[in-house]
């Protein structure tokens, strides 16, 4: 019994390190709308928008509220919602490219806003 306790033991102390590894650095935290519609648009923007060690994006698909969490000192926000984009979801700051939204699947394709696109 003592020996699963310390088996136990040792594997979630490793487990926190690892935890502790993967925190971002010079995190800051923002929230950004995001458009899109359900479960298969939340993979998709949350892999554009992810970046190991130096950004995490976590999409709510009821809300459209995505927070950003990110490394300020190697990357901002302009930069995590352009590859979004890039995927083809616009945000309250970026509107994506028509080839990249008409690619999507159908149940991934919301009503687009009137959003002025970037450059």
């Amino acid at each position: 019994m003592k020996s699963i306790q310390n088996v136990l033991m040792a594997i979630v102390l490793l487990l926190s390190g690892v935890a502790v590894n993967a925190q971002i650095k010079n995190a800051k935290t923002e929230t950004v709308k995001i458009f899109g519609n359900c479960g298969m648009c939340k993979k998709t923007i949350e892999k554009a928008g992810n970046s190991q060690n130096i950004a995490t994006v976590n999409w709510d698909k009821d809300t459209k509220i995505a927070t950003l969490t990110y490394d300020s000192a190697l990357t901002n926000q302009d930069e995590i919602l352009k590859r979004v984009a890039i995927a083809g979801y616009d945000s309250e700051k970026n509107k994506a490219p028509e080839a990249s939204y008409n690619k999507l699947p159908g149940c991934c394709q919301y009503e687009r806003e009137s959003i002025k696109e970037k450059n």
